[in-house]
């Protein structure tokens, strides 16, 4: 018998048409009558409500290693005096690249994971099933709201991220190390702008949709039993978080070449 030729990159293209699709007809859902409205209000509250906690440690805790590292950077290379001069670069840097990319990794590792066993657990018992016997859509009752509620919260989350983090930076320079309060607080204002923080929530509005597209693909996906939603879950939050890292660099090149454009 003749083996097929493998096409290469076949597999990863036939995946990222399965994801192009499941979007489409997620987003078409959504003007679709009846919106599913308590599944949309039950996952703004476990996409947002729950997961303040882990977001609230993260952004804190980077933060402050991020106001760490600025302050021994400016001390130890600039010399002493000029560590008043960080906080603008720790606001930008932590509200343009730190905390988006945090928030969208903790999000995945926490919501992306629920998703894609709930719904891969709905799959193998046949309660998907159910639902297209009795006339429901898996893509309007199970994916529609989950991905509206991930591209609200995923930027509340991460805007939240930043109020905390930027405090936190400030903790370490000004309560911990005694940095000159007023200059501190100069500098930010002065380099710190709005665009900076546009820019991490378009990031986080992204992070949103890959969390919630993937992990509802991997659901649906799921097959195999219990071992089967292990597998799903598990590359679920894999695929999320290195697509994540991803579209961090190209987003983050289109935002300074739109810069320097302007």
């Amino acid at each position: 018998m003749e083996r097929k030729a493998k096409i290469p990159f076949g597999n990863f293209f036939e995946q990222l048409g399965q994801v192009y699709d499941l979007a489409i007809k997620g987003f078409k859902a959504l003007f679709k009558r009846p919106f599913e409205k308590r599944n949309f209000i039950q996952q703004l509250e476990e996409i947002g409500v729950n997961s303040l906690p882990v977001v609230s440690l993260t952004a804190a805790f980077g933060g402050l290693v991020f106001g760490l590292q600025t302050y021994i950077a400016l001390h130890r290379y600039v010399g002493p005096g000029s560590e008043a001069q960080g906080g603008s670069i720790i606001a930008v840097g932590l509200c343009r690249e730190l905390i988006p990319i945090l928030v969208g990794l903790m999000v995945a590792g926490r919501v992306g994971s629920s998703m894609t066993a709930e719904i891969g657990t709905m799959k193998i018992t046949e309660q998907i099933d159910a639902l297209m016997s009795l006339g429901a859509s898996p893509v309007g009752f199970l994916v529609a709201p989950r991905i509206i509620a991930s591209l609200i919260m995923v930027p509340c989350l991460t805007l939240y991220g930043d109020v905390i983090s930027i405090f936190g930076g400030y903790a370490y320079n000004v309560i911990f190390m005694n940095v000159n309060h007023r200059l501190y607080i100069q500098n930010t204002l002065k380099y710190f702008e709005m665009g900076d923080v546009s820019a991490g929530l378009i990031k986080a509005l992204v992070f949103g949709l890959v969390i919630s597209l993937v992990g509802c693909w991997q659901g649906l996906g799921a097959e195999g039993g219990a071992e089967g939603v292990g597998r799903a879950t598990t590359k679920s939050v894999v695929v999320a978080s290195i697509t994540i890292l991803i579209l961090n660099y190209f987003l983050s090149q289109m935002f300074e070449l739109l810069q320097v454009g302007v």
